[in-house]
């Protein structure tokens, strides 16, 4: 993958860090600038999206340390996946809550994927090294 190729693990932790310091003020904007104008509903798609959102940027910092440490590719992979969920799901999510936009309700699921593919990937990683 040429994307792949043009990171370093150092890349990787910074864009979790700012994906992280994103899932912050994205949570801050629903609480308290959406919840008046959401129905409740909606406003828990929201912070579902916030939710996972924040649970793998902090994903995307371990697996770009993993890289870090040991250079092992398949956290490349990992933290790929992990950014790719971050925008099919939450994003997907942000707007479904924001535009309703309801066929954005079949792109959630490839995001669920991704971060499933981003998690056994880590789990590979950590089980190939010596």
């Amino acid at each position: 993958c040429p994307i792949a190729d043009m990171l370093t693990g150092r890349h990787i932790v910074a864009l979790g860090a700012v994906l992280a310091g994103v899932a912050v003020a994205t949570g801050a904007f629903g609480a308290h600038m959406l919840k008046p104008r959401l129905s409740e509903h909606m406003l828990e798609v929201f912070e579902t999206g916030v939710r996972y959102h924040m649970f793998h940027a902090l994903a995307l910092i371990f697996s770009g340390w993993a890289f870090i440490q040991w250079q092992a590719k398949i956290f490349l992979k990992a933290a790929l996946a992990f950014a790719g969920g971050i925008l099919f799901f939450s994003g997907s999510l942000y707007l479904l809550a924001l535009a309703e936009f309801r066929w954005l309700g079949a792109v959630t699921p490839l995001g669920g994927l991704c971060f499933i593919a981003g998690w056994a990937c880590l789990a590979l990683g950590f089980l190939r090294l010596p």
